[in-house]
């Protein structure tokens, strides 16, 4: 079963990095909130991260700051188009369905744990 993070990361300003495993890379996306249930939060779409994120944490590379592991576990996919995916987490704190979508102006959201009792707790 794949894996996903969510890393706290404070550079350039603080925000949630959520990564999911595909394949040999991470697909990530930049959480300008942490995930809470019942919220639709912005999100920004990230290049591909290397798997070592997956169990790292501590300086990143180039002086962009620490990452601090907020949450991970496995997931599955539910749907994975280019402009939804809709994934089931298995996490310490987050767990249950959560939707990325693109806007129709091109942004990202992200929403998770809605109407799901006991999700994202």
């Amino acid at each position: 079963m794949p894996r996903f993070v969510i890393l706290e990361h404070d550079h350039p300003f603080l925000h949630w990095d959520l990564m999911l495993e595909a394949g040999n890379v991470l697909r990530a996306w930049r959480l300008l909130e942490p995930p809470e249930p019942g919220r639709t939060i912005r999100a920004e779409a990230l290049g591909d991260h290397r798997s070592i994120y997956l169990d790292y944490e501590g300086p990143v590379s180039g002086n962009r700051g620490n990452v601090r592991r907020w949450d991970a576990g496995a997931f599955t996919w539910e749907l994975d188009m280019p402009e939804r995916a809709i994934v089931r987490l298995a996490g310490n704190r987050c767990r249950g369905q959560a939707i990325l979508e693109r806007t129709p102006d091109g942004k990202w959201t992200f929403a998770c744990g809605l109407g799901l009792a006991g999700d994202f707790t």
